[in-house]
C-alpha cells in the first residue's frame, strides 16, 4: 500500500527523519535519490525574529527542491508556531511537521520538543492553531512519552487526529531514554490500531529483517530512518529492494560508493544556501567521519588514523584529495 500524506502519494514508505545539523538540502536530495519517499528539513525555530540568522537561513526550504517539501518547526507558543507555519508555506513548504519528539536537553529545557508531551492541552492548542493556519497537510513527530512511567503517546495521538493532523510519526523511545536502550513497538502498534491517519514507525530499523518485523507487528503505514542512514544513505534502496523480495543489498561496487561519497563532499564544498560565510571543510568532516565509520567499522586505530589525516585539513581541495586517497586505500 502506498503511503499518502494529504494529497501526496509518496514514492516509497521509507522516510528520512529530520535531524538537526544533518538533514540539510544536500543530504535530503541524496537520500531521495536512493528512494526516500519524504525527506524532512532540519528543525527550524518558530521564532521568526531568528529568520535572518545564518542557521535559520541555511535550513529554509527552496522551491527548487523536489516535492513534497516538508519543513519541521519547533516551538511552544501556538500562535507563534502558526505564524511560522504560514511563513514556511509561503516560501514553498508542501507539508508542515511539528517537532514533539526531540529529547535534547537544550530543547526540552524550553519545554519544546518531546517536553510538550507532558502538557496535552498545550499540544491540542498548538496543533489546532497550526492546522487552521495553513492550507497544506500538517504532521507531527512524537515519542512514546516522557518516561517509562509516563507513556502517553496513545492519548497524544488521539489529540493529533482530532485536531486534523494528516500523519503521525512515532519514535519508539521515551524522552528520558533519548537514544539509549531499545525502541519498543507495542505503543506504535496500539496507536495504529486506534488511528485513521497514517502512522509512521521510527527507531532501531537497520536492515530488511527489522523493517519487515516492524511493519508486520505494528501495521504502520511507513518507516522513518534517522541515524542508521549516516554514512550509508543508500540504505533506503537496500530496504526497498528487501521488502520487494529482491536482493537485500543494493549492488554497489566500491567504485560506486567512492563516487557517491566524493560527489557528496564536493557538493558540500560549494553549497552555501544562506549566502553567508561558511567553513565548508568543517561541515564536511562529520559526513566524512560517518562514511569512514561505516566502511571501517570497529577498527579504531585505522579509523583514528584516517580521522587525523582528514580533520587536520582546512582547505577544501586538499581535504577532498586526502579523502580520495583514503578511499583508494580502503578499497584496494
Amino acid at each position: 500500500m502506498p503511503l499518502i500524506i494529504g494529497s501526496y502519494k509518496l514514492k516509497s514508505r521509507f522516510l528520512l527523519a529530520p535531524m538537526a545539523g544533518i538533514t540539510d538540502r544536500l543530504y535530503r536530495d541524496l537520500c531521495r535519490s536512493f528512494g526516500a519517499g519524504l525527506a524532512t528539513s532540519e528543525m527550524i525555530s518558530s521564532d521568526l525574529s531568528l529568520l535572518n540568522t545564518r542557521k535559520t537561513q541555511s535550513r529554509l526550504l527552496h522551491k527548487s527542491e523536489a516535492q513534497p517539501r516538508c519543513v519541521q518547526i519547533l516551538g511552544t507558543e501556538p500562535k507563534v508556531m502558526a505564524e511560522a507555519a504560514r511563513f514556511n508555506e509561503s516560501i514553498g513548504a508542501d507539508i508542515i511537521d511539528i517537532n514533539m519528539g526531540c529529547p535534547a536537553k537544550k530543547v526540552c529545557r524550553k519545554a519544546a520538543g518531546s517536553a510538550l508531551m507532558q502538557d496535552p492541552e498545550l499540544v491540542r492548542k498548538i496543533l489546532t492553531e497550526v492546522v487552521n493556519a495553513v492550507n497544506i497537510p500538517v504532521t507531527v513527530k512524537i515519542r512514546t512519552g516522557t518516561s517509562a512511567t509516563q507513556r502517553n503517546a496513545l492519548s497524544i495521538a488521539k489529540i493529533a487526529e482530532d485536531c486534523g493532523i494528516s500523519a503521525l510519526a512515532v519514535h519508539g523511545r521515551t524522552r528520558k531514554q533519548a537514544y539509549k536502550g531499545f525502541a519498543e513497538f507495542e505503543s506504535i502498534r496500539r496507536i495504529k490500531q486506534q488511528s485513521n491517519i497514517p502512522v509512521i514507525a521510527n527507531g532501531d530499523i537497520s536492515n530488511t529483517h527489522d523493517a519487515k518485523f516492524v511493519l508486520n507487528y505494528t501495521r504502520a503505514d511507513g518507516l522513518m530512518l534517522g541515524r542508521i542512514t549516516l554514512g550509508q544513505p543508500w540504505i533506503f534502496q537496500e530496504l526497498i529492494n528487501g521488502l520487494a523480495n529482491k536482493k537485500e543489498k543494493q549492488v554497489l561496487s566500491n567504485k560506486d560508493i567512492k563516487c557517491i561519497i566524493i560527489e557528496h563532499i564536493k557538493n558540500i564544498h560549494t553549497f552555501n544556501p544562506g549566502n553567508k560565510p561558511l567553513d565548508q571543510s568543517r561541515i564536511a568532516r562529520k559526513y566524512i567521519d560517518w562514511y569512514l565509520y561505516r566502511l571501517i567499522g570497529q577498527e579504531t586505530s585505522l579509523l583514528n588514523k584516517y580521522r587525523q589525516e582528514v580533520f587536520s585539513i582546512t582547505e577544501a581541495k586538499q581535504q577532498l584529495q586526502t579523502l580520495e586517497n583514503i578511499l583508494d586505500e580502503i578499497f584496494i
